[in-house]
C-alpha cells in the first residue's frame, strides 16, 4: 500500500510539473507562442467531422445495444405491484432517452454545422428571459411529475392493508445466509434479539414470547400465489439487502432495527416456466453449459449437468462480505393448497426446540457412557 501511495504521488508530482510549465508557455509574449497550437479551419473541420461521426458511431451502438441484449431484461413482473413499478421505470427511461437523443443529437450536429472559420463570429445572446424561462419551467414540470408520480407509486407499493391478512414472514439476514421464521397459526411472530441466540436457537427467539411457540423456521420460502405477504427483516451483522428482482422488491436489512416491504405473487414458479420468455432462457443457459461440458470432458473432469427450470430466489443486493455472491435462499410460490401441504410438514419453534433438547440428551448420554466404558 505505501508503494502504491507513493507512486501515485510522484505521478501528482509529475502532473503539476506538466501544467505549470503550459501555464508558463501560454504566459509568455504571444508572438513567442508557437502558431502550431491554434486552430486552423483545417482543424475545426476535422474536430466537427470526428464529433459527427461520433454521434452517429454512438446512437448505432445504442441501437445495437437495445436489439441485441432486450432479452436480457427481467420478464414481466410476477407481482401484483410489479406492474405499476414497471410503468414508473419505463416512462422515467422514456423520458431520459427522449432528451438525451434531442441534446446529444444536437450537440455533435451543431458541433459539425458551426465548426470554426476564420473571420466568422458567433451569434449569441447575451441575455434572454424568454429562452431562459423555457430551459427553466420545462425540466421542472417534468421532474416534478416523475417525483409526484413515483411518490403515489412508491405510497401504494408500501401501503400494507392489514385488512387483507397478510401471511407475516420474518427474513433473517446474516454472512452469509438467509433464514426465513412464519408465523405460524396466530400470524403473529414472537419476539426475538441476537442476545438470545445460543445452539439451536439461531434466530435469537424469545422463548419466553407465547407467540413464539408456533412460530416455523425453514431454510427456503413458500408462498401462495395471489396472496399478501409481508416480511419483516432483520440483519445479525452487518447491513444486507433482501432483494426479489421478479417480485420487483427490494429493501435493506438494517442492523439494530426491524424494515418490512409487502407483496402478492401473482404467478407460480410452474406458471413461469410454461412462459416462452423462460423456456427460451433456459434452453439458452443448456446451450452454454453444454459447451462448457465438452470443455471439462475434453480435460477429464465432469461434466456440467442441464439446468432443470426456473426457481425464484431471494438475493442480497449489498456488498456485505467475501461470500456476498451466494447469499441466496430459494422461493416457492405455489397454489394455496400446495402452500398448506408444505405449511403442515413444517415443525413449530416449540417442537424444533424440544427435538434439540433431547439430541443434546441423548450426546450427553452417550458422552457419559462412553467415558464409563473408558475408566
Amino acid at each position: 500500500m505505501t508503494v502504491f501511495l507513493i507512486i501515485i504521488v510522484v505521478a501528482l508530482f509529475a502532473i503539476t510539473i506538466w501544467q505549470l510549465s503550459r501555464i508558463f508557455q501560454l504566459s509568455r509574449n504571444t508572438n513567442s507562442v508557437d502558431s502550431s497550437e491554434i486552430a486552423s479551419d483545417k482543424d475545426n473541420r476535422t474536430q466537427g467531422n470526428l464529433m459527427l461521426a461520433f454521434g452517429i458511431a454512438f446512437y448505432l451502438f445504442m441501437l445495437y445495444n437495445f436489439w441485441n441484449f432486450s432479452d436480457r431484461a427481467l420478464p414481466a413482473a410476477s407481482s401484483e405491484h410489479g406492474a405499476d413499478y414497471d410503468n414508473l421505470l419505463l416512462i422515467t427511461m422514456a423520458v431520459i432517452m427522449f432528451v438525451q437523443v434531442i441534446t446529444q443529437g444536437l450537440l455533435h450536429y451543431f458541433a459539425f454545422k458551426y465548426k470554426g472559420k476564420k473571420g466568422q463570429k458567433a451569434l449569441f445572446f447575451a441575455d434572454n428571459d424568454k429562452l431562459e424561462f423555457v430551459w427553466t419551467i420545462i425540466p421542472v414540470i417534468v421532474l416534478a411529475g416523475l417525483i409526484i408520480y413515483g411518490l403515489f407509486t412508491w405510497s401504494d407499493i408500501m401501503d400494507v392493508d392489514e385488512e387483507d391478512d397478510p401471511i407475516v414472514i420474518e427474513l433473517y439476514a446474516k454472512q452469509f445466509s438467509w433464514q426465513a421464521r412464519y408465523a405460524g397459526q396466530d400470524n403473529v411472530l414472537g419476539k426475538a434479539n441476537v442476545r438470545f441466540i445460543e445452539g439451536a436457537n439461531t434466530m435469537g427467539v424469545d422463548e419466553s414470547d407465547p407467540y413464539a411457540m408456533d412460530d416455523v423456521i425453514t431454510a427456503e420460502i413458500h408462498l401462495p400465489v395471489n396472496r399478501p405477504v409481508l416480511f419483516k427483516m432483520r440483519s445479525q451483522d452487518v447491513l444486507h439487502s433482501a432483494y426479489f428482482p421478479h417480485f420487483r422488491a427490494q429493501m435493506n436489512v438494517v442492523p439494530g432495527m426491524i424494515t418490512q416491504f409487502s407483496f402478492t405473487p401473482t404467478v407460480t414458479t410452474d406458471e413461469i416456466n410454461e412462459t416462452e420468455y423462460m423456456r427460451d432462457k433456459v434452453a439458452y443457459i443448456n446451450e452454454i453449459r453444454r459447451e462448457k461440458s465438452a470443455e471439462l470432458a475434453a480435460l477429464g473432469e465432469e461434466p456440467l449437468s442441464d439446468y432443470d427450470q426456473f426457481e425464484y430466489y431471494l438475493l442480497c443486493n449489498k456488498i456485505c462480505g467475501v461470500a456476498h455472491y451466494n447469499m441466496q435462499m430459494k422461493v416457492v410460490v405455489e397454489t394455496e393448497e400446495e402452500f398448506n401441504t408444505w405449511m403442515a410438514e413444517q415443525k413449530e419453534y416449540s417442537e424444533t426446540m424440544e427435538a434439540a433438547t433431547a439430541d443434546r440428551q441423548v450426546e450427553k448420554n452417550s458422552g457419559s457412557e462412553l467415558a464409563q466404558v473408558e475408566n
